[in-house]
């Protein structure tokens, strides 16, 4: 029916019984058309990747796929206890103001201040009854950080931005070394938060100015099946497997790929949670580390959560050094704000989750 190649992809990984995923590809077995991929070692050094919460890089697994330079998969190179922190940024902190979340298109601004604080006891209760009202905290689908894009006009913009978070640029900048791309900025981010009925639309992610830095992409709790296509929708995607903990780094001719999300699994392993996130954080941090200890009861909070869910951090550059915005006529953060508020409003079914 005029159905395009990676279409008719997405439409099969999204229905196909989960008993069988035969063909897509799993890093941690490598083979085929997977090749060991070197990194930047002496650009990052084991203190700052410890500070980060990673693992020195020398001792990272890093592949990519044949077919597609400038792609690079790192098998979750976390330090045993960092990912937890990460989790935890993405529920507790990143959804605070003045960062944006799809819940204030439709909630007054008093209502979406402290999510965490209104959604923690209900979360720590929740069964496995799907009937139980959602918390406001599963109700979250996105969330934007630095600079806020404008879906209307596909614009960034100088006049809607945010602080970015000091911690996440840290191990931005540490993971973009490391795959050969020194001095990378982290400027804009969109964390976007799945369940098990949730995917994320065919799409490329062209609209920074300067495509020559790298789009990163951390994932923790379930996994999930991400498709990774060509330049055309025509060209038949390749299916892969992410697992809590993954790095994918998206660069070179591979930065302007048509990508998908159709289905998040629960976790391949049979258990609740990934083996990884059981792990506990190690009492001694490096001085000057980023990672942050997390309480016990916050942790729970977390963890009930990621039993049916999934987190994706995307870590993009907006602007090459020394670059400014184009001049732009008539618009101040206030329009600016509202015109992304109502893209997301008509789009957040299409594009980034589970489409009708």
């Amino acid at each position: 029916g005029g159905e395009d190649a990676f279409r008719r992809l997405f439409r099969f990984y999204r229905q196909r019984d989960v008993s069988d995923l035969r063909g897509v590809v799993d890093f941690s077995v490598p083979g085929g058309q997977v090749f060991r991929s070197q990194l930047s070692v002496s650009s990052v050094s084991d203190q700052d990747a410890y500070r980060a919460g990673l693992q020195p890089v020398s001792q990272w697994k890093a592949y990519g796929l044949k077919g597609y330079p400038g792609f690079i998969f790192i098998l979750n190179p976390f330090l045993p206890g960092c990912q937890r922190h990460w989790v935890k940024q993405c529920l507790k902190l990143y959804p605070q103001k003045p960062n944006v979340c799809n819940l204030d298109l439709h909630m007054a601004p008093e209502k979406t201040i402290d999510l965490w604080g209104q959604s923690k006891e209900q979360l720590k209760r929740k069964g496995s009854s799907k009937r139980e009202p959602r918390s406001l905290l599963e109700k979250l689908r996105w969330v934007t950080l630095g600079y806020h894009y404008n879906w209307d006009t596909k614009k960034y913009s100088a006049n809607h931005h945010t602080p970015f978070p000091s911690d996440l640029a840290f191990l931005s900048e540490q993971v973009a070394a490391a795959c050969g791309f020194r001095g990378f900025q982290a400027q804009a981010g969109i964390l976007n938060y799945y369940h098990f009925d949730s995917s994320l639309g065919i799409h490329v992610d062209e609209s920074e100015l300067d495509h020559s830095r790298p789009l990163l992409s951390f994932s923790f709790g379930q996994s999930s099946i991400f498709l990774l296509g060509g330049l055309k929708r025509e060209e038949a995607p390749t299916a892969m497997f992410m697992h809590s903990g993954d790095i994918m780094v998206m660069s070179g001719l591979s930065r302007l790929l048509y990508h998908a999300v159709p289905r998040v699994l629960p976790n391949l392993e049979g258990t609740v949670l990934p083996s990884c996130l059981d792990q506990a954080l190690s009492s001694d941090l490096p001085v000057g580390s980023v990672i942050e200890h997390s309480s016990d009861e916050d942790w729970q909070v977390c963890a009930k959560y990621l039993q049916s869910s999934r987190i994706n951090m995307t870590i993009r550059q907006v602007l090459a050094e020394g670059q400014k915005f184009p001049e732009e006529s008539g618009t101040n953060g206030k329009s600016q704000a509202a015109s992304e508020d109502s893209h997301h409003q008509q789009n957040s079914r299409a594009k980034r989750h589970k489409p009708n």
